[in-house]
């Protein structure tokens, strides 16, 4: 989302994200005739909103965490679920992790045992990945503020 922040000006780029969001969650899942061309839209649009944003966050985790593993989990595992933004980051932080999701190991080959099953340990490990990809992003962030303090 905090791409969001720099496609368009101030807070509009993430209220659009969570407005979006929103509007699919709310009306995506309705099944009445009335509503059903409105919920296949908002569907669709958060699907083209979210596009950009889920990929960085994967790509992300896999250079804050373990590459090879979440460039193999993305490749392998995101493709089996229908939500595509959604799939691609929980299957990018799982091979960041080192951590194998609902997958059975001989449908992944031979990193299947390299990577433990998910379990309560790992969420300490999942925080501070999160935290080290939010520092990476402000990092980012500071930098190119910066470069736009002394280019301009």
């Amino acid at each position: 989302m905090l791409v969001c922040f720099l496609v368009l000006p101030g807070p509009c780029g993430a209220v659009l994200y969570r407005a979006s969001a929103a509007f699919a969650d709310a009306w995506g899942q309705r099944g009445d005739a009335e509503t059903a061309a409105f919920g296949s839209f908002a569907q669709r649009s958060f699907a083209i909103i979210d596009w950009l944003p889920a990929r960085l966050t994967a790509a992300t985790f896999a250079i804050v965490g373990n590459f090879g593993d979440a460039m193999y989990c993305w490749r392998t595992q995101a493709d089996k679920s229908p939500d595509d933004g959604l799939a691609i980051v929980v299957a990018s932080g799982a091979g960041a992790l080192g951590v194998r999701l609902g997958v059975s190991p001989a449908a992944v080959g031979d990193n299947a045992e390299a990577a433990d099953d998910a379990d309560v340990d790992f969420m300490e490990s999942a925080v501070g990945l999160i935290w080290r990809a939010l520092v990476t992003w402000m990092l980012l962030l500071l930098l190119l503020g910066l470069a736009n303090l002394v280019g301009g």
